[in-house]
């Protein structure tokens, strides 16, 4: 059984109910429970079975990273995956303290998997796959809604060291959505679906299972849009897939979600340069000439946002930020 961590962040005190829960459960399940708190985290916060990290701590750990992580943002959950790596994590589960887990999430994770392949087919509405309501995930270019969808053939044993699991009653779904369709929602327990090379849909920071040799592909950008801080990383992190021979699981929902107060038109604001890029971002990323294998990952991080940051949706500051997430993973990886 490989180590495996739970990682989470949030600026919500102790008594917090989900929280509370996933600390039982992490504890009851012998799963390490990393949580990353920020400025506006309580200056007290004591969770039993749950390791805490105030932003002052934060400051005193052994990582570059932590002294150049802008505060006040959702980015500074790259320390929590650091910190799980740095304690002997093998894989590491990412949600948020909103989601509660369901029947699976506690489950031991593998890489391999049976699962439906689907290779060179564009943009894939992967929620049409475990629903017949018309709902597309956040992040989802909006242009190939109405994509038809590709019929399944038969499903195979496959290697995803990235795996998203769907969310219940209050999916991850953009603003658009929220502001005219309705939910709850539940999805259908399908068959896994695997996207290879070139075919791509987003997935998200609050369900995702990562294992080791994909732990380069973590990294949350800082300076974007706060709403698409992980579909821009799940973009990057599907054209590299496709240079190490990675598809990316996406299965049956294991969360469902209590969403916390968002107000809906900032949201929309915040998830326009998404509505705007996302379509170019991928074929910008499609277009680069990446190198294969695993041990061109950080020079294949460094060509994706070298583009991102030429296209103007990511911030000059990224670059060095993403450097010193390199330099830093890497020595972890080294021992």
């Amino acid at each position: 059984m490989e180590k495996t961590f739970l990682v989470v962040t949030s600026i919500a005190d102790d008594k917090h109910p989900i929280l509370n829960q996933l600390a039982k459960e992490a504890e009851g399940n012998n799963f390490p429970f990393i949580l990353v708190g920020d400025t506006k985290s309580p200056k007290h916060f004591n969770l039993h079975g749950c390791g805490y990290y105030s932003i002052e701590q934060q400051l005193h750990l052994d990582f570059k990273l932590a002294q150049i992580l802008p505060e006040k943002h959702y980015a500074r959950k790259n320390l929590g995956y650091l910190i799980a790596m740095n304690n002997g994590a093998e894989v590491i589960i990412e949600t948020d303290d909103d989601n509660i887990p369901i029947e699976g999430f506690w489950a031991q994770r593998s890489r391999m998997v049976d699962a439906y392949l689907l290779e060179n087919k564009g943009w894939i509405n992967i929620y049409n796959y475990f629903t017949k309501e018309n709902i597309w995930p956040r992040g989802f270019s909006l242009e190939h809604l109405k994509n038809e969808l590709p019929s399944l053939t038969d499903s195979q044993k496959l290697q995803c060291p990235i795996q998203q699991g769907l969310a219940d009653e209050n999916p991850d779904v953009d603003a658009i959505y929220r502001l005219i369709m309705p939910l709850p929602l539940t999805f259908n327990r399908g068959q896994s679906i695997a996207l290879g090379n070139g075919t791509i849909c987003p997935f998200n920071s609050q369900n995702t299972t990562w294992f080791k040799e994909a732990f380069m592909l973590m990294y949350l950008p800082s300076y974007c849009s706060f709403r698409m801080t992980d579909i821009w990383r799940s973009f990057v992190a599907q054209r590299i897939a496709w240079t190490c021979g990675w598809p990316v699981l996406f299965h049956k929902a294991t969360v469902r979600q209590e969403r916390n107060d968002h107000r809906l038109m900032q949201d929309f604001n915040e998830e326009i340069p998404g509505y705007l890029n996302n379509q170019l971002i991928v074929d910008r990323l499609n277009q680069l000439d990446l190198k294969k294998g695993v041990e061109n990952i950080p020079e294949n991080l460094i060509r994706c946002y070298t583009e991102l940051i030429a296209m103007g949706v990511v911030g000059e500051e990224e670059m060095q930020i993403l450097e010193v997430w390199i330099s830093d993973l890497s020595k972890m990886l080294k021992h």
